[in-house]
């Protein structure tokens, strides 16, 4: 019912707190479709997640920047969002509460996405206990390499993937 990567987004978002991994599974199934046909709504979880992580890091613009981009998709999606089982309404709520933190200059603190859906949530809940993990555990401020994923990871392969792409679609241009 709903995309495995969506499912894989919920899971590093509310298990390991891990927004850049988020980013990653969910921009990949953004991609799958050619660019002027792809759903914006999903451009609004990538960009919730990419604001948590500039937050957590104390990047207070790119989390404002980013957050706010969020909010405005998902206010124009709701419809799309309440289709993932995500309550429109308190995400937006979640993200102003965040947003007024932000201009605050308050330290991250970990939010839950609001699902509505309660076999989403006890599928979720149970690859959490299945991998060790605690559904809705706050971020671990101490762990640098999730905190600060951006430089410690190993991009090789997701920059030869992109290169490929990008060859598929200059061929694909050309005929």
């Amino acid at each position: 019912m709903y995309p495995q990567a969506y499912i894989d987004y919920l899971h590093y978002f509310h298990c390991e707190r891990d927004y850049f991994e988020c980013h990653e599974v969910l921009e990949e199934h953004w991609k799958e479709k050619e660019a002027g046909e792809r759903d914006l709504h999903w451009v609004g979880l990538i960009q919730i997640a990419v604001g948590l992580y500039h937050h957590r890091r104390g990047n207070f613009n790119g989390a404002k920047r980013m957050l706010t981009n969020a909010l405005s998709i998902i206010r124009t999606h709701t419809k799309e969002i309440d289709r993932l089982a995500l309550d429109s309404k308190r995400l937006i709520e979640l993200l102003e509460i965040q947003l007024e933190g932000i201009n605050r200059k308050d330290s991250y603190k970990s939010f839950d996405l609001p699902l509505t859906d309660e076999m989403l949530l006890t599928s979720c809940m149970t690859r959490a206990l299945d991998e060790n993990l605690v559904w809705g555990a706050p971020s671990d401020l101490e762990n640098l390499s999730l905190v600060h994923r951006h430089s410690t990871r190993n991009r090789d392969d997701v920059i030869q993937e992109r290169i490929a792409q990008l060859l598929k679609r200059q061929q694909k241009k050309e005929g």
